[in-house]
């Protein structure tokens, strides 16, 4: 499956699950990170050692849309 079509469902399916009743429950990025982690897989470094991504390089591969920004934003 490739990850346009893995962002879509999870911008489709499981990002309306997560946020639903967001009201009542203090907000924490890392269910979402972890999600997105697992979509974009890890970094391969110029030496052939991989390495997971920073929370920074996620932030840019999703261009800063996050679960805060998108609740934030309804």
């Amino acid at each position: 499956m490739s990850r346009k079509s893995k962002l879509k469902l999870y911008y489709s399916v499981i990002r309306p699950i997560v946020v639903h009743g967001c009201e009542t429950w203090v907000l924490k990025l890392c269910v979402e990170r972890k999600i997105v982690r697992k979509i974009f897989g890890p970094t391969k470094e110029a030496n052939g050692i991989r390495r997971i991504k920073t929370n920074k390089e996620l932030d840019e591969l999703i261009k800063h849309w996050n679960i805060e920004n998108y609740i934030k934003a309804q």
